[in-house]
């Protein structure tokens, strides 16, 4: 379908998402969604956590201040009272700005960060909230965001974590609300008029990347808070003339995936990011130390490296290196990544801040890996991905990857979830000791049992901030 596709007779999806969304139920969720939405609702706090020391944070909550007064809701970690909304931001911000959040690859959308931003800065506000109203609310709201990103055809042009995740952060407020179809359906038009996002800053490894996730979970907050004051908002904003898919995405075809809706639950096919740089520079470290552990490959036998890559991961992430890069640049290079991770056997949060991004062995190193693309017909498609290896004894070695480690069909353990969850809350900008770790975990582990998900929040907090 392209962008002259009107919905005519046919349903309008708005209200497919709609009913979808205020009719589900958390006992019609089935136990391998219950337990996806607690893996990453650990997981995005964990990040959100090592996030608090990201770059622009200090920044950001500073200026942030400026726009308005307020103790409803706190941010992660640093403890700061703002309005809801502009918690919202910090929060959102957090969660993405080391490139360490979960990724649903089907639709390319972080989808957590939008919600878990908007969503725990409402859980403040309110209070009351469940665990079983958090899982739910997230579970949707992953369903809300990713049917968009799965119905298109056409290459990513716009952020899509940010322009369809602002559709799933409004699914996900409005059940917390316990919002009716129409009034969800206002919200969704209020949201739309406010949604941000361009691949701008991602090509150049701006901070603004990550803030156009804050500014869609504010203005998801403040769609909902507009609906049920009575505004009326646009109804055809999914398709028709000016929708979001012919809008924003281009060419799209929306049926099977908003018929899969209640169906195939899209929290059960996210993926987990190993490292804090871009999903599609997971390949090279995955390639990278399958062939350390297998072939015990050093980084003075290398030559060169070749990595084959789908043309998403080319356009995006196939940058050349530069000398000194800005952190989200490194994040987003596949040389730059695939030589932290030849020197290092891994990559971490360390490796994107200070004289990591300076290391000449690193600048070396990536000067001698080429990402080439390769014919993958499908626009959207992160794998498979292919490394190759060639020595300085003149034997090539190869590493093939049908699907890339942390992928639902080659996911992280339970153990490994957890130690990742353990590194990040090691990494927060204030102290955060050992046992409120273990605290939140096993209370992530018992979501459904818990009265007040503020008490998540309580635990990200160090010394007097707590509520």
């Amino acid at each position: 379908m392209s962008a002259a596709h009107d919905i005519g007779d046919e349903v309008n999806p708005v209200e497919t998402l709609a009913a979808h969304v205020v009719r589900t139920r958390f006992e019609d969720l089935p136990p391998a969604a219950v337990k996806a939405a607690k893996t990453f609702i650990l997981d995005s706090i964990g990040v959100g956590v090592a996030g608090s020391d990201g770059p622009w944070i200090r920044e950001l909550i500073e200026t942030v201040k400026i726009w308005g007064t307020g103790d409803e809701a706190r941010v992660l970690v640093h403890g700061t009272r703002l309005p809801a909304s502009s918690a919202a931001i910090v929060n959102a911000y957090q969660i993405h700005c080391l490139e360490y959040d979960c990724v649903n690859e089907d639709a390319v959308i972080h989808p957590m960060a939008t919600i878990l931003g908007a969503v725990s800065a409402e859980a403040d506000r309110a209070g009351g909230y469940s665990g079983k109203d958090l899982i739910l609310a997230v579970v949707l709201g992953v369903d809300a965001s990713c049917v968009l990103g799965i119905s298109s055809r056409a290459p990513m042009r716009f952020f899509r974590p940010s322009t369809a995740g602002a559709f799933g952060a409004t699914a996900a407020i409005a059940k917390l609300r316990g919002l009716d179809e129409a009034t969800l359906i206002n919200a969704f038009g209020a949201v739309y008029g406010q949604i941000s996002g361009t691949l701008a800053p991602h090509r150049e490894g701006s901070p603004v990347l990550g803030m156009q996730i804050g500014f869609c979970a504010r203005g998801a907050i403040a769609a909902c808070d507009l609906a049920q004051a009575g505004l009326v908002g646009p109804h055809e904003v999914i398709t028709g003339m000016y929708g979001y898919l012919p809008m924003y995405e281009g060419d799209y075809d929306h049926v099977a995936a908003f018929a899969s809706l209640g169906k195939a639950w899209q929290i059960m096919r996210v993926s987990h990011k190993p490292f804090p740089s871009g999903r599609l520079t997971h390949g090279v470290v995955d390639g990278i130390q399958q062939l350390q552990k297998r072939e015990g490959l050093k980084p003075e036998d290398v030559d060169r490296m070749v990595a084959l890559v789908p043309p998403l991961a080319h356009r995006l992430t196939g940058r050349p290196d530069i000398p000194n890069p800005e952190p989200n640049y490194a994040k987003l290079c596949i040389p730059f990544v695939a030589a932290t991770a030849l020197l290092e056997g891994t990559v971490d949060v360390r490796h994107f801040k200070g004289d990591w991004l300076r290391n000449p062995a690193v600048h070396e190193i990536a000067a001698r890996v080429e990402p080439i693309e390769d014919n993958n017909p499908n626009t959207n498609a992160v794998a498979p991905q292919r490394l190759e290896v060639y020595l300085k004894d003149g034997r090539m070695l190869a590493v093939d990857m049908p699907q890339i480690f942390g992928h639902p069909d080659n996911p992280l353990s339970y153990e490994q979830n957890v130690e990742k969850f353990k590194n990040a809350w090691a990494s927060a900008a204030r102290p955060l000791s050992a046992a409120q770790a273990d605290r939140m975990i096993d209370a992530v582990d018992n979501l459904e049992n818990v009265d007040d998900v503020r008490s998540l929040i309580d635990l990200t907090m160090a010394g007097p901030n707590k509520r």
